[in-house]
């Protein structure tokens, strides 16, 4: 299994959250590009954020965002 763009494009947004701040969400603009439109209408599908557009995340969606950082983390070093 691996990584394909849609789930890049997903991770990439995850990264956008603020994670120190619970109260800090993200909107994304019909401006956007298509691939993150997508890719946040997917995360809300899947649970991970409380809006089409964003907004915040969920307690699920917070943990898969510290995932997705701990792995750039690891994978940036």
């Amino acid at each position: 299994m691996k990584f394909n763009q849609e789930h890049i494009a997903e991770l990439n947004l995850l990264l956008q959250f603020d994670l120190s701040s619970a109260a800090t969400g993200i909107k994304v603009h019909n401006e956007a590009a298509e691939d993150v439109r997508n890719a946040v209408a997917r995360l809300f599908a899947k649970g991970l954020c409380t809006k089409t557009d964003g907004g915040y995340l969920t307690d699920e969606g917070i943990e898969v965002a510290e995932h997705a950082e701990k792995v750039l983390r690891v994978l940036s070093a």
